[in-house]
């Protein structure tokens, strides 16, 4: 519930409203913000392109994108969505996290990144309200524990890590690197919406290869 509705305290209160949350409150994200408030101030022709891309973004958030593979599943010219993206993070709607490889270092040419939504609900209220086995509560999820850190002066720090072990891809959700510590890696989390992993630890193989290699075993 908190993840479909708990960033509208009118969807929270209002069981009607909650039955149609995509009529009600989708359309004043779309209306407000994308066809009337961005244009404006940014001086946006092809609104219909921003809505797309948007819908793209909200649809696949906390998932790991490029500048490609927008283009190729929004239909908007590279170029384009490099400037639509920082006008949705200027409005805040969305925020880039940066990557970063096993040892906590940037990319020189971060050709990916991920984006998520400001507020998880966008999702819903976008499309439609998910249901808790639906496969996409766990980046539901991810968005909302992300969200937490958004207006924290740490965010600019948070990255995630990704990077090739052998034939497999491994990520870590949120890292966390220290300014005071030459940008050490001092905190990392792998976040799950299911609980399997209490009892196959071994699915965090990612987590774990990271914390090994990157944290202090003795740090609180």
């Amino acid at each position: 519930n908190y993840l479909n509705f708990g960033g509208y305290p009118e969807a929270v209160l209002n069981p009607e409203l909650q039955k149609n949350v995509s009529r009600y409150l989708g359309r004043d994200i779309i209306d407000k913000v994308l066809l009337r408030d961005l244009p404006s101030l940014y001086g946006i022709q092809d609104i219909q392109e921003l809505n797309r891309l948007f819908s793209t973004i909200a649809y696949h958030t906390s998932h790991e994108i490029s500048l490609d593979s927008l283009a190729s599943s929004s239909g908007v010219a590279k170029n384009t969505i490099s400037r639509y993206l920082d006008y949705l993070e200027a409005a805040f709607l969305i925020v880039r996290v940066r990557r970063i490889d096993d040892s906590g270092k940037t990319f020189t040419r971060n050709r990916q990144f991920k984006v998520y939504l400001t507020n998880p609900s966008m999702r819903a209220a976008l499309f439609s309200p998910l249901a808790a086995d639906d496969p996409a509560m766990g980046a539901m999820a991810e968005t909302a524990i992300f969200s937490q850190w958004f207006h924290s002066d740490a965010m600019k720090n948070i990255h995630y890590s990704r990077w090739k072990s052998g034939r497999k891809h491994l990520e870590v959700d949120l890292v966390h690197l220290n300014p005071r510590k030459n940008y050490k890696p001092s905190w990392a989390y792998e976040i799950k919406w299911s609980d399997r992993y209490t009892d196959r630890p071994e699915e965090l193989q990612g987590l774990i290869e990271f914390a090994k290699k990157n944290l202090d075993p003795d740090m609180p």
